[in-house]
C-alpha cells in the first residue's frame, strides 16, 4: 500500500520526501500514520528497483532537497500494480481506497473497470462482521439487542449500499464511454 502510494503520488508529480510523507499521511495517515522510518525505507527499495529517481534542487531556506521523481519503469510497476490490484488490496478497505485514489493513472477504461468489477463481486459476497454459532450464517443489525452492534452492520451496511451505487455509476460510464476517468 505504502509504495502504491509513493509512486501514486510522483506519478502525478516530482515531490521532495517531506511534501511526499504529507501527502501519504493525508491519504493513509489518519489510520495509519506514515513514520520516516517507513517511508524513507520504502522509497530507497523503489529507488533500488529502479522505480525512482532521485534529483538534487536547491532548498527554499536552507539545505538541498531530494527531489523524487518515477522513472519509465516506475510508471510501469504503478500501472501494473493497479491493474493487478489483488485479493487483499480489493478487500482490505485502506489498501482499496489506495487504489482508487490512483486508478485514474491506468489509462485504460476496460482495465479501471476490470478492477472495478472485482471490488463489486467482493462487496456482492454474503459477509458479516458477526456469524451464528456454527460460524456459517452471517448475522445482520436484526440479530443484535446491542445497540452497538447494530449500529456496527447498519454504518457497514449503508457504506457498501453507496459503494455499490458509486460502482455501477461509474461502471455504466466507463462501459459506455461517459465521464468517468
Amino acid at each position: 500500500m505504502l509504495e502504491l502510494a509513493i509512486l501514486g503520488f510522483l506519478y502525478e508529480q516530482p515531490l521532495h520526501g517531506y511534501e511526499l510523507k504529507r501527502r501519504v499521511a493525508h491519504l493513509t495517515g489518519h489510520v495509519r500514520p506514515i513514520a520516516d522510518g517507513t517511508l524513507y525505507p520504502a522509497i530507497k527499495r523503489l529507488e533500488r528497483s529502479g522505480w525512482l529517481a532521485r534529483r538534487t534542487e536547491p532548498g527554499s531556506r536552507a539545505a538541498p532537497r531530494h527531489v523524487l521523481t518515477p522513472t519509465d519503469e516506475g510508471r510501469a510497476e504503478l500501472r501494473r500494480r493497479l491493474r493487478d490490484a489483488d485479493q487483499l488490496d480489493i478487500s482490505d478497505e485502506n489498501r482499496w481506497f489506495t487504489v482508487l485514489a490512483f486508478l485514474r493513472h491506468l489509462p485504460d477504461r476496460t482495465r479501471q473497470a476490470a478492477v472495478l468489477r472485482r471490488r463489486l463481486a467482493f462487496l456482492q459476497e454474503p459477509s458479516s462482521f458477526f456469524y451464528d454459532a456454527e460460524g456459517v450464517r452471517p448475522l445482520g443489525a436484526e440479530a443484535f439487542d446491542d445497540p452497538f452492534r447494530q449500529g456496527v452492520l447498519k454504518i457497514a451496511r449503508a457504506t457498501s449500499e453507496a459503494e455499490l451505487d458509486w460502482l455501477a455509476t461509474t461502471l455504466k460510464d466507463l462501459e459506455t464511454g461517459g465521464p468517468a476517468r
